[in-house]
């Protein structure tokens, strides 16, 4: 597959014609951090969309009338959507280039934001979620196509800290953000408040972002085929993550038929986009030796990401029983690491071999998850405090050096489809991650469950002394029935105490999934970044 195949076009974008901005003589520096500046706000809000709900679910299920079954889709469409979206953007961006691409995606949002915020029944706004899902998705990769390809060499790595640290804080920030606003204003405004924020990204980018060009010869002959099979395999894999833990996986009829058919499309859409002149997802950075280890590590960082955020709400909602804004208030501490980490980890990755920075990051995860591995019920705000500065310095050092890795020895003309590619691996990462934790907790917690009712069946004379007090607290309560009631209680505690067994166990998954990465960098032995002349004619 060659250059040619995957740039039809007589004329490649500005960017790819002249290389990245280099000489600061010739470039007004503030029009260029102006319209970036803007792409970045609005990746931030793309971002923290899919996770601003998840305080607030059942205060929107009341406000509509949705089941519970039904008010999940209220984010598992919104990624669908978005997934779907990451990979077709770089396309989509070449085709009008990235002002004109990303002005009409940010117009598209506010108006789904709008319509979504109005919604009153599920129908409506799982619509308008798919709608707003589609809006992000385009507006996601950009900023780091862009940061690579507008910045000189020497800028990148500042430009890489800045998305990174927009890709780590805005999931993290969600269900803060989230919970405390449905508190003050009502669930209506997880929606509206996109407006302001969204018609300055508007005035930022439609004046000051005009980076590249686009190339009309992109819209002859779009594949089709392509674009069905590619979002029949990552809708199919996007709902058999995400629902398949609670439908019982294989065992479930709709999941076992939905993999199958994702496996289908995979492969057709790999040999499609691999044979075909005008491809919309090209393949060709997968051709490069560091990219294929950056996207391992960058979905291995997805998985820790997106995993971290949702399992330390799920704990201290289920097990501590705090309100959204206790929550967010606790889960601050890991955006608060985050922001204040941002430009050490930059000067870090600029400074250390790649590989170094990644094992010091993924080291650095693995060190704060492994401390969940011994959490108990008691647990709060200062005992997860230390667990998040960790989680949240190492995932920043992490994801820098595993996004430059990806991008060390490509070419500027690869950069919107190494963009997307790298994009879409740290969203399926975290998909992938969410329907493990959610296995995990649902397995482990029968299992530790299961190892209590034995101890208790075999004589523990600790379980009957819990028991006897029990029945002789609802008897002192005026219980009608206080044998049975004690009962209850005690099978209760039971189940909280195999549920945070399990905690312990889904902390010891992510710790292990950081100790491979770590090793893996270490030995993975990536070839040297080309020059810069080599990459941007700089």
């Amino acid at each position: 597959m060659t250059d040619a195949a995957l740039q039809p076009g007589s004329k490649p974008s500005a960017a790819a014609q002249t290389g990245p901005l280099g000489a600061d003589s010739e470039i007004d520096w503030v029009k260029v951090f102006l319209g970036f500046g803007g792409m970045v706000i609005g990746q931030f809000m793309a971002i923290l969309d899919v996770q601003i709900v998840a305080s607030s679910l059942s205060q929107i299920q009341a406000g509509i009338g949705a089941s519970s079954d039904e008010i999940s889709w209220i984010q598992t469409i919104y990624l669908l959507a978005e997934v779907v979206m990451i990979p077709l953007s770089a396309y989509l961006s070449k085709l009008w280039g990235t002002q004109k691409f990303y002005t009409a995606a940010v117009v598209c949002f506010i108006v789904a934001s709008i319509a979504t915020g109005l919604s009153t029944s599920i129908e409506t706004m799982i619509l308008t979620r798919a709608l707003q899902g589609l809006a992000g998705g385009a507006m996601i990769p950009a900023v780091f196509a862009t940061a690579m390809t507008v910045f000189p060499p020497e800028r990148r790595v500042t430009a890489n800290v800045i998305v990174s640290l927009i890709v780590t804080l805005a999931p993290t920030l969600g269900p803060t953000l989230g919970g405390h606003l449905t508190e003050a204003l009502g669930w209506r405004w997880l929606f509206f408040i996109n407006v302001i924020p969204g018609l300055a990204v508007m005035f930022l980018v439609g004046r000051y972002a005009n980076f590249d060009r686009g190339d009309p010869a992109f819209a002859k002959g779009i594949d089709w085929t392509g674009l069905a099979l590619m979002t029949t395999f990552l809708l199919s894999m996007q709902y058999v993550l995400e629902e398949g833990a609670g439908d019982g996986w294989f065992t479930d009829d709709t999941i076992l038929w939905l993999t199958v058919l994702c496996v289908l499309a995979g492969v057709a859409f790999i040999w499609r986009q691999l044979t075909y002149r005008q491809p919309i997802v090209s393949l060709a950075p997968f051709q490069d030796r560091n990219f294929i280890l950056g996207s391992l590590m960058n979905f291995i960082s997805g998985l820790s990401l997106y995993s971290g955020t949702f399992v330390l709400p799920l704990f201290l909602a289920q097990i501590r029983g705090l309100s959204p804004g206790q929550v967010g208030g606790v889960m601050l501490v890991s955006g608060l690491a985050m922001f204040a980490s941002g430009p050490v980890a930059g000067r870090l990755v600029r400074q250390m071999d790649p590989r170094l920075a990644m094992f010091l990051g993924f080291g650095l995860v693995g060190l704060g998850l492994g401390q969940g591995v011994h959490v108990t019920r008691q647990w709060g705000f200062w005992e997860f405090a230390g667990l998040q500065a960790l989680r949240g310095l190492g995932t920043m050092i992490a994801m820098i050096a595993s996004s430059q890795l990806s991008i060390s020895t490509l070419p500027v003309t690869m950069m919107k489809d190494a963009s997307g590619l790298v994009n879409l691996i740290r969203n399926v990462g975290g998909a992938v991650g969410l329907a493990l934790i959610t296995t995990i907790l649902t397995h482990m917690t029968a299992v530790h469950l299961a190892d209590m009712a034995a101890a208790i069946n075999s004589g523990s004379s600790q379980a009957q002394s819990m028991m006897a007090g029990l029945t002789a607290m609802m008897t002192e309560g005026g219980s009608a029935n206080p044998e049975g009631a004690g009962r209850k209680a005690f099978g209760m505690m039971m189940r909280r105490e195999a549920l945070v067994l399990a905690f312990g166990d889904a902390f010891l998954f992510l710790t292990s999934g950081c100790v491979v990465a770590a090793i893996l960098a270490v030995f993975a032995a990536p070839a040297k970044v080309q020059p810069p002349q080599d990459v941007g004619g700089h």
